[in-house]
């Protein structure tokens, strides 16, 4: 006969299941999934980093064979401008906007000051390569090691304490290479033990390169290195450390090279901006530090910096949300799972600093490193629903720093309210380009995010710090519909670049997402109001009462009013249409219709020709559509592509892509946390046909 306990037991047990609430073994689903590599890869690195700050290393552990890049969200370059300019003589161009003359940041071709002005606007400022260090290596004899010469390469990135341990052998003689960033500094240890230390065939070079806009505008390597005259490098050597001033232009930063194995630091006789660490011992220790200020005060030593990162990591991988999909029997699992944990380390690397992230991250440069306000949301909202919401805010007060500007230039084109950039870096200096200039589903993004915020955070204080942003933002997507009296309806309308970027922006009217993502920023502001005790404007509600419908033809939604053959010549780039139900909670949407047109997208759109994060959005739509099966296949696409450390990319798409890793993470927290509304609570986006098992803490709903 079985006692009340072995009862209570059964039914603790059968409560738990029911519920999922078992603990998730954390360390041990991260550690499954430690990246090995054992071949020199040129393009896809191993990382370290904080958020702010990243160094990318090849086989080795440093960037020996392979140039990769250290940077950070602090570190800018600047080009003199062209003789005889001047920032403020950039006058754009007019642009006929519902009969009203308006002037947007565009280049006038026919104008040669003008044109000088658009293009050191658009690569200035662009993000740097802070410098590069690397081991040099000989061979017995004196000949240089090259690639090909190391034996027996294994590399492991241990994702829990953010440990680079990598080994290599020289002749048959071993290597054996620790890296490690520190958690709270931009600063790097490298511990190095080998028998070829003492006998001088192996020392540390470190090396500073200089910038241009032309350099920086994209590609896997970053810098000029064979210009000697572009920058300046001065230093000072005190006992086993050497404090670095580095001068590109009018722009500054410092490095400070402390070790603490006995070695001499000398300067390359042909190179002012390189210089080498020669060891006399069995190892080599030591750290370096980058920052946009002075360096002042003690270096922590290697082994501090090695338990720091142990620590910072453990730390991070506890808090938040986490999943655990191995007792799946989909096989599939695995991969998922993989891409998951690879990402949240990337995520956490490349994208929690003090600046929203550019595509890359900090691996290398797109767009001259330039961040996208319309990528904010797919680079950044899987914070707030894995529960770490810290590693967000930091970049967020980009908001607020703003927001004088983004008033201003909607003052100066002639409407209310706050427009936010496109395309610009930290000094808020706008990209002349059509599709900075037209591009406006970015508009609605800080509502959205501040909404994320109270719910994360339902107090006053978070309903003072987004008060005036949200006001400024609704009062701007309240100003720019065009009132169609004829039709008694508010219209988007030309000039307009709706999400896919490939129409014309002279012809496009009411697209669908925007007009969806409208409606929700409208509707959530007003709600802010009320919060807030407030009254709302009357324009608010008369703009969400009277905006367009989202524009349908033959039963399915389409990209915008009026467009032709776009099923069979718009088939391609973002299927944003669909975004409306999935990313979005569907205001406006019919759920039929949208359903018909999801369908139509699976069976017609080109899916390789499409961004890293489609898939999340279409999967999130999936989701939301009861259709799990069709999320999973779509975060599992061929075209979706993670490779070995993590780094996502497609067929024609720029390497890396971090709006991917994101993405991902944004429709995982969906499909497990649920989202308003949802009947089923537990994991309701993944398939309950019996292959998939999921446990999950701590995942908040999405809107």
């Amino acid at each position: 006969m079985k006692t009340f306990s072995q009862h209570f037991l059964l039914f603790l047990l059968f409560f738990c299941v029911s519920l999922n609430i078992f603990s998730i073994d954390r360390k041990k689903v991260v550690e499954r999934h430690n990246v090995t590599s054992n071949k020199l890869d040129k393009r896809s690195p191993a990382q370290v980093g904080n958020g702010e700050f990243a160094f990318s290393v090849d086989i080795t552990g440093l960037q020996t064979f392979v140039p990769f890049n250290t940077m950070s969200h602090w570190g800018w370059h600047s080009d003199p401008l062209p003789e005889g300019t001047k920032i403020e003589n950039f006058k754009g161009q007019l642009v006929n906007t519902f009969g009203r003359m308006v002037r947007y940041p565009l280049v006038n071709e026919e104008d040669d000051e003008q044109k000088k002005l658009s293009n050191w606007l658009s690569g200035n400022p662009h993000r740097i390569n802070l410098g590069r260090i690397a081991f040099s290596l000989k061979k017995s004899n004196g000949e240089k090691v090259k690639a090909e010469d190391l034996q027996k390469c294994h590399q492991e990135l241990n994702l829990w304490s953010g440990i680079i341990s990598s080994y290599f052998e020289i002749e048959g003689i071993p290597v054996s290479v620790k890296t490690a960033c520190h958690p709270y500094k931009d600063l790097i240890a490298v511990n190095v033990e080998s028998e070829l230390v003492r006998s001088g065939q192996i020392s540390i070079t470190l090396e500073f390169p200089s910038a241009t806009s032309e350099n920086s505008h994209g590609g896997d390597y970053i810098g000029i290195w064979d210009n000697h005259l572009l920058h300046q490098t001065n230093y000072e050597e005190i006992y086993n450390q050497v404090n670095f001033s580095r001068k590109l232009d009018n722009d500054l930063y410092y490095v400070a090279l402390k070790w603490f194995t006995k070695s001499s630091f000398v300067g390359d006789i042909n190179n002012p901006h390189k210089f080498e660490l020669i060891p006399s011992s069995n190892e080599i220790q030591f750290v370096c530090e980058f920052s946009p200020e002075k360096i002042v005060g003690e270096l922590p030593d290697v082994n501090e910096c090695l338990n720091a990162s142990a620590i910072g990591w453990s730390d991070f991988w506890n808090s938040g949300a986490a999943i655990d999909l191995s007792e799946s029997k989909d096989v599939r699992w695995k991969e998922l799972e993989r891409r998951i944990v690879l990402s949240q380390y990337l995520m956490k690397v490349n994208e929690a600093g003090s600046l929203p992230p550019q595509e890359s991250g900090l691996v290398n440069n797109g767009w001259y490193g330039r961040f996208h306000f319309e990528m904010i949301w797919w680079h950044g909202v899987h914070w707030a629903l894995w529960n770490r919401w810290e590693q967000w805010d930091k970049s967020l007060s980009i908001y607020q720093d703003f927001l004088d500007s983004a008033i201003e230039r909607a003052k100066n084109e002639g409407f209310n309210g706050a427009r936010w950039p496109k395309c610009t870096a930290y000094n808020n200096s706008e990209w002349p380009h059509p599709c900075h200039a037209f591009l406006i589903w970015q508009q609605p993004h800080p509502i959205y995010f501040a909404e994320l915020d109270y719910r994360l955070h339902p107090n006053r204080n978070t309903l003072n710090k987004w008060k005036e942003i949200v006001f400024e933002t609704a009062d701007f997507l309240a100003s720019i519909p065009y009132y169609n009296s004829n039709e008694n309806k508010y219209i988007l309308g030309p000039p307009l670049i709706p999400v896919s970027e490939n129409v014309d922006y002279l012809t496009t009217l009411n697209p669908a997402f925007e007009l969806g993502y409208w409606r929700f920023g409208l509707k959530t502001s007003i709600i802010w109001y009320n919060r807030l005790g407030i009254k709302p404007p009357e324009a608010l509600k008369d703009v969400l009462e009277n905006l367009a419908p989202l524009p349908i033809e033959d039963e399915l939604y389409v990209l915008y009013e009026g467009i032709e053959n776009m099923w069979t010549k718009y088939n391609y780039e973002h299927p944003a249409l669909i975004g409306t139900y999935g990313m979005l909670p569907g205001d406006g949407v019919d759920i039929e219709i949208l359903e018909n047109t999801f369908d139509k997208i699976l069976s017609v759109w080109n899916l390789n020709r499409i961004w890293g994060w489609d898939y999340p959005m279409l999967a999130m739509t999936a989701a939301r559509l009861n259709r799990p099966d069709d999320a999973i296949n779509l975060l599992l696409h061929d075209n979706f592509i993670f490779d070995q450390h993590g780094l996502s990319y497609g067929e024609g798409s720029p390497y890396p892509y971090f709006p991917s890793n994101g993405g991902l993470l944004t429709a995982i927290a969906m499909m497990a946390g649920g989202w308003d509304g949802v009947k089923e609570t537990i994991s309701p986006g993944f398939p309950k046909n019996g292959m998939w098992e999921i446990k999950t803490e701590g995942f908040n709903t999405m809107p």
